[in-house]
C-alpha cells in the first residue's frame, strides 16, 4: 500500500485479476506501456487502479491488432484512440485485399494444376495494381491503333477501358481471366489479329466520320435482325437477303464481311475475358443476332 494508502498490486496479483500471464504483463512494462507506480523494498515493480485500467486498455488495443507504439502513443496523449483505429483500419483493409488476391491465385493455381513458372507469373499479374493493368492495356492499344488515324476513336477508347479494374474480393475466376487477358495483350499473334480488324475499320471510314459511327453499326445489326428473328425470318429464307441488304448496303463485298466476322472470332476472347473480370456476361441475344447474320453470308452464296 501507498504512503496515502492507495492499494498497491505485484505483476503477479495483476495476473491473477486479468487473467493475463506475469511474463506478458512484464514485457508490456519493459516496453513501457505500462510503467510501475513504485518499487517495493525488495525492488519488486508495483501497480496501482488506475494501472489496472491502462492495463485493460493496452489489452484491448493489442487485441485488436495494435503495435506497442500505437499503444504508447495513445497512452501518452500523443494520438487518440479514434486516430490510431482509422489508421489501422487501412492498414488492415489492404491487408484483407491482399489476402483475398492470394486466396484468388491460390484457388487458380490449385484448379490449373498450375507448375511454379505459371504460379509466380499469376501471383505477379494478378498482384499489378490497377495504373499497372492499365499501363499493360494502353501500351497494347497504342501498338494495334499506331498509325490508324481515321479508326473509329470510340473503337479505341472501349478497347483501352476493358478488362482493367479487379473488384476488391475477386473471385479466383476473376483472377484467372485478368491473368489470361495479359498474357493475351502481349501476344503477336493475337496483336496482329486485332490490327487487321482495326485495319479494316479505318479503311471504311472517311476522315469525316462522325466517332461512335462502329457502335450504331452493330446497334443497327442488333435491332435489324432481331426484327428479322422476330419474324420467324431464318438465315437461310430469301428474307434475310434483304435484312443484309439493309444492314450492310446492296453492293458490299459479302464474302469479304464474313472473313472479317471470322477474324473478328479470332479476338472475341478478348471481350469474353473482359466481361469475366467486371463480373458481366455478354447477353445471349447479341451471341444469338450475330450468329444469325454470320449464317445467313454462309447461306447467301448458295441462293
Amino acid at each position: 500500500m501507498s504512503a496515502d494508502r492507495t492499494p498497491l498490486f505485484t505483476i503477479g496479483e495483476l495476473a491473477r485479476a486479468t487473467g493475463l500471464t506475469v511474463r506478458t504483463i512484464r514485457y508490456w512494462s519493459d516496453e513501457g506501456a505500462l510503467p510501475p507506480v513504485a518499487r517495493s523494498s525488495g525492488g519488486y515493480r508495483l501497480y496501482d487502479a488506475g494501472s489496472v485500467a491502462r492495463l485493460e486498455l493496452i489489452r484491448t488495443l493489442r487485441e485488436l491488432g495494435l503495435g506497442l507504439g500505437h499503444v504508447r502513443q495513445v497512452l501518452a496523449g500523443e494520438t487518440t484512440v479514434a486516430e490510431v483505429a482509422a489508421a489501422h483500419v487501412a492498414a488492415l483493409d489492404a491487408q484483407i485485399s491482399s489476402l483475398k488476391v492470394t486466396r484468388a491465385v491460390l484457388s487458380t493455381v490449385a484448379r490449373r494444376g498450375s507448375s511454379a513458372e505459371e504460379t509466380t507469373l499469376m501471383n505477379r499479374l494478378a498482384r499489378l495494381s490497377a495504373a499497372e493493368r492499365q499501363r499493360i492495356v494502353d501500351e497494347f492499344v497504342d501498338d494495334v491503333f499506331r498509325g490508324l488515324d481515321t479508326a473509329d476513336p470510340w473503337i479505341r477508347e472501349r478497347t483501352r477501358s476493358l478488362g482493367v479494374s479487379l473488384p476488391d474480393d475477386p473471385s479466383p475466376e476473376q483472377v484467372d481471366a485478368w491473368v489470361e487477358l495479359a498474357e493475351l495483350l502481349q501476344d503477336p499473334d493475337f496483336r496482329a489479329a486485332m490490327r487487321r480488324m482495326i485495319e479494316y475499320n479505318a479503311a471504311d471510314r472517311g476522315p469525316d466520320a462522325p466517332a461512335g459511327s462502329s457502335m450504331r453499326f452493330f446497334q443497327r445489326l442488333i435491332e435489324l435482325v432481331g426484327d428479322a428473328r422476330a419474324r420467324g425470318v431464318a438465315p437461310g429464307d430469301p428474307g434475310a437477303d434483304a435484312v443484309l441488304a439493309e444492314l450492310l448496303g446492296a453492293d458490299t463485298d459479302r464474302a469479304a464481311v464474313l472473313r472479317r466476322i471470322d477474324l473478328g472470332n479470332e479476338v472475341a476472347r478478348y471481350r469474353e475475358l473482359a466481361a469475366v473480370i467486371k463480373g458481366q456476361t455478354e447477353p445471349p441475344a447479341y451471341r444469338a443476332e450475330f450468329a444469325w447474320v454470320v449464317a445467313a453470308l454462309e447461306a447467301w452464296p448458295g441462293r
